[in-house]
């Protein structure tokens, strides 16, 4: 997701890792993780929600309150919805916006501990600038802003060691790693630019190793927008994986409507088949005044998913609501500060 503004009109619509390493990490994707049974995958399939703008919303006194009108902490409510997981996004040097910034890694830590307290899964999503990177917009921190490749690989590595070691000191293990938000175009361009496929795996291979070296458990992920532009994907990830790449999971973002949603999710289980890994919906969202089109969509989304075995679905920032955003996508009633029917599929798809 990028600045949320721009997201709603848009989202709907050194040393190369070796071959040896690929294949490893092919291995794992095509008889490991994927290998699991449509009815395995839909007894656990993962019900989450990005809900990084929490502690903001809380600091400049948002509340939340349930169905029923009682208010109430928003991860009990979540978790009445039957959501067993969060992603929590995190910037390299963020500013002070309370929408556009904060998110730095000790913030993002902070937030996954009480996650984690409140007995739910931890998904981390790089961004790897200062504020959102999204599809189309993939700048690097300012920090690192006209870095050699060499440089930028060796910051890359530290800044995603160190973020680990945050995490691991704050006794938070994350399932899953997100190396990158919607990167169709690479990362911390031009350098990682995916018209230089080499330079960009190479990035992404420094970060995928940091990860590994402190959780080797974890599941990266390599996450794109936009996944009915199959041309785009096929672009990514053979040029990715040719170099070497190495990946665990493979993310998706996609607003479609549910008339769109067979086609889309076509595309995702076309995306498994073809690379080999099992895929995962990260970002989903819909009007929140027009709760029932948005509850029809997630519910398409939901069953196509868990009819090829995809491992779960993600509402991006379902408690964002006005005024504390101009985002109209999420999922709370800004009126009565009520979830909407947007929700309902976690309990009924």
């Amino acid at each position: 997701m990028s600045h949320p503004d721009h997201a709603a009109r848009t989202s709907r619509r050194t040393v190369l890792l070796g071959a040896a390493a690929g294949a490893g990490a092919l291995a794992l994707g095509a008889t490991g993780l994927s290998g699991l049974t449509e009815a395995q995958a839909a007894s656990s399939f993962v019900k989450g929600a990005d809900i990084s703008w929490l502690p903001q919303m809380e600091a400049h006194g948002y509340t939340f309150f349930n169905s029923s009108g009682v208010q109430q902490d928003l991860l009990t409510i979540l978790k009445g919805y039957g959501v067993n997981a969060v992603r929590l996004r995190t910037f390299v040097n963020p500013s002070s916006s309370p929408t556009d910034g904060h998110c730095s890694i000790d913030e993002t830590a902070a937030l996954a501990v009480r996650c984690n307290s409140a007995g739910l899964k931890v998904m981390i999503d790089f961004h790897f600038g200062d504020t959102w990177n999204s599809v189309g917009h993939q700048t690097p921190p300012a920090a690192w802003a006209g870095m050699t490749y060499a440089q930028m690989l060796t910051a890359i590595q530290s800044y995603v060691f160190h973020s680990m070691n945050v995490l691991k000191a704050n006794r938070v293990t994350p399932t899953w790693v997100q190396i990158g938000n919607e990167i169709n175009t690479g990362i911390c361009r031009p350098v990682g630019a995916v018209s230089n496929p080499a330079q960009m795996t190479g990035l992404l291979g420094g970060a995928y190793n940091q990860v590994k070296a402190v959780f080797p458990s974890a599941l990266v992920m390599i996450h794109l927008a936009q996944p009915q532009k199959y041309d785009v994907v096929t672009t990514f990830f053979n040029g990715y994986q040719s170099h070497g790449g190495n990946w665990d999971v493979t993310g998706f973002s996609s607003y479609g409507a549910a008339s769109a949603a067979p086609a889309i999710v076509a595309n995702m289980k076309s995306a498994r088949d073809t690379w080999g890994r099992p895929v995962m919906q990260v970002e989903f969202g819909g009007r929140y005044d027009r709760a029932t089109q948005t509850r029809d969509a997630m519910t398409a989304y939901i069953n196509g998913l868990k009819g090829f075995g995809g491992l779960g679905l993600f509402y991006w920032e379902p408690e964002g609501y006005s005024p504390f955003t101009t985002y109209t996508m999420g999922a709370w009633d800004p009126a009565t500060r009520r979830p909407t029917v947007a929700l309902d599929p976690f309990k009924t798809a």
